[in-house]
C-alpha cells in the first residue's frame, strides 16, 4: 500500500518560501528608504510581545505581532518629534527594548521560554499554525501594494513632490511601516530577532545588481528569498546547522555573487 503522508520538512519549507515572497518586496522599499535600522529595531521591540504573550497566556504569534506593530505606532511620532537623529533614536530604542524584553521574561516565575529560538530562529520547529498566518500576511501584503504601489513609490522617490500630488504621504508612511512591523514580527521563529534585518536587506540588495526597474526589484528581490531559503534549509539537512542562519548565508553569498554584476552594468 502506498504512504502519501506528507514529508515532515514541507511545512517549514513552505512557511520560509511564504516569508521570502513577502520580504522581497518590503525589503525593496526598505533597501531604497534606507530602514534598515528600522526593522531591526522592530524585531528587538517584538521580544516585548514574547513577554505580553507568557503574561497573558494568549497566542505568542498574536502577541509578537501586537508588540511589534505597538512599538512601530510610538517610533513613528517619536522620529518626527524628536532632536536626536533617526540612527540614534533607533538605536537607543532597539537596544532599550530588547534589553528591557530579556529582563521581564527573567522575572517570569516558573516560565521557560525558548529564548534561542526567538533569537536566531527555528524553522524547523514551524508549525501549521505559523504557515497559516504567513499566508494571510503574504497575501494581504501583496495586495495592499498592488492597491498602493504607485503611491507608495512617489512617496519612495520624493515625499514633497508626493504630497503636492495629492497622496497622503503620512498615512502611505504608517501602511508600509505596519506591514513591515507585522512580517517581522511572524519572521522571528524562523530567522530570528537578530537576523530578520539580513532577510529583509540582502536578497533586495542582491536583486538591485540585476534590476532596471522597481518592479524587477521586488520580483528579483523574492526569487533571491526563495533560493536563499531553498539552499539554507539544505544545507541545514546537509550539515546539520541552524536553518535561520543557514538562509542568510545562503543570502549573502547570493549578494557576493551580485556584485561583479553590477559592476559589469555600472561599467557600460
Amino acid at each position: 500500500m502506498m504512504d502519501f503522508t506528507t514529508p515532515w520538512w514541507t511545512m517549514p519549507l513552505l512557511a520560509g518560501i511564504l516569508l521570502a515572497a513577502t520580504t522581497g518586496p518590503l525589503g525593496s522599499f526598505v533597501v531604497w528608504r534606507r530602514m534598515a535600522f528600522f526593522g531591526d529595531t522592530l524585531a528587538h521591540g517584538a521580544l516585548l510581545g514574547i513577554t505580553l504573550g507568557v503574561l497573558t497566556d494568549i497566542n505568542l504569534t498574536l502577541a509578537l505581532i501586537i508588540g511589534s506593530v505597538s512599538l512601530a505606532l510610538v517610533l513613528l511620532p517619536l522620529q518626527r518629534g524628536s532632536r536626536l537623529s533617526s540612527d540614534t533614536l533607533l538605536g537607543i530604542v532597539s537596544h532599550g527594548t530588547l534589553a528591557v524584553g530579556l529582563v521581564a521574561l527573567s522575572l517570569t516565575d516558573g516560565i521557560r521560554v525558548d529564548l534561542m529560538g526567538y533569537l536566531f530562529g527555528d524553522l524547523l520547529a514551524v508549525e501549521s499554525q505559523h504557515t497559516l498566518w504567513l499566508l494571510l500576511a503574504a497575501i494581504s501584503t501583496g495586495l495592499l501594494l498592488l492597491w498602493q504601489w504607485r503611491a507608495l513609490l512617489a512617496v519612495t522617490v520624493s515625499p514633497e513632490l508626493a504630497s503636492i500630488d495629492g497622496h497622503p504621504v503620512q498615512r502611505l508612511n504608517l501602511l508600509l511601516v505596519l506591514m513591515l512591523a507585522i512580517v517581522v514580527a511572524l519572521a522571528m521563529k524562523i530567522v530570528g530577532i537578530l537576523l530578520i534585518s539580513a532577510l529583509l536587506i540582502i536578497p533586495a540588495a542582491a536583486a538591485r545588481s540585476f534590476a532596471r526597474t522597481p518592479e524587477q526589484m521586488v520580483g528579483l528581490s523574492s526569487v533571491a528569498g526563495v533560493i536563499s531559503v531553498l539552499l539554507g534549509m539544505w544545507a541545514s539537512f546537509r550539515w546539520d546547522t541552524p536553518a535561520g542562519p543557514s538562509i542568510v548565508v545562503a543570502a549573502m553569498l547570493l549578494f557576493l555573487a551580485s556584485i561583479p554584476v553590477g559592476r559589469l552594468q555600472a561599467a557600460r
